[in-house]
């Protein structure tokens, strides 16, 4: 989700009303963005903090991880997690039309995996998912509108907030790791979570422009 740089002007693939706003999906050359109520989310320019935020959490689990991503984006994340054999991966996703993008226009970004049978996609808001399921996860990615301090969504804030977390941490299974992607260094964020995990990792990726990325990571035990 790095910030565009300068392009050719962009084609507007597709608009339409979302669950949160507008959407909209545009083509610069060969790249893709998706905006939300005239917010720039993301682009298919860079995936390298996207890969960053599963490799980073794969590394600390078993080759059999079952791993929940929040946010499909442009599908980096998808993409990266499928390539490890073992994994299993439950992708929740609030916005339809985001979902039948990764069946057209963005179905490379995500590697095909939307039909990889050990991937399933549940078209949902991700905190009113976690409330409601019963399974637990090895690792839970989040990768929600632009980290814990720009998000886009008004009810997103809560999903970084100490009650959120509590909420995440108990669906991680013994030993899970949160993985949380943001745009920028969130002093905040990084405190609620040293409160609630016994260990955190903070990675930051250089960017061509602006503040790094960041990489929060946080384990359920030492």
């Amino acid at each position: 989700m790095n910030a565009p740089e300068t392009y050719a002007e962009p084609i507007v693939i597709d608009r339409t009303g979302g669950l949160g706003g507008e959407l909209v999906l545009r083509r610069a050359g060969e790249h893709y963005e998706i905006i939300s109520n005239g917010v720039f989310l993301m682009d298919t320019r860079n995936g390298e903090s996207e890969r960053l935020l599963i490799n980073a959490a794969l590394d600390r689990l078993p080759e059999s991880a079952h791993v929940l991503i929040g946010g499909l984006g442009v599908g980096f994340s998808l993409a990266e997690a499928v390539r490890s054999p073992g994994v299993t991966v439950t992708v929740v996703e609030l916005e339809p039309a985001v979902i039948r993008w990764h069946r057209t226009h963005l179905r490379s970004c995500s590697a095909g995996a939307l039909d990889d049978p050990r991937v399933r996609v549940e078209c949902a808001d991700l905190l009113v998912w976690l409330r409601g399921t019963p399974e637990t996860y090895d690792a839970i990615c989040l990768d929600i509108d632009n980290g814990p301090d720009w998000t886009v969504t008004d009810g997103n804030t809560e999903l970084y907030g100490a009650a959120g977390l509590d909420l995440v941490a108990g669906r991680l299974a013994p030993g899970g790791v949160l993985a949380v992607w943001s745009a920028n260094v969130s002093p905040a964020f990084e405190t609620r979570l040293r409160t609630r995990f016994p260990t955190v990792e903070v990675r930051a990726v250089p960017v061509p422009r602006g503040e790094p990325d960041v990489v929060y990571l946080a384990a359920t035990s030492l």
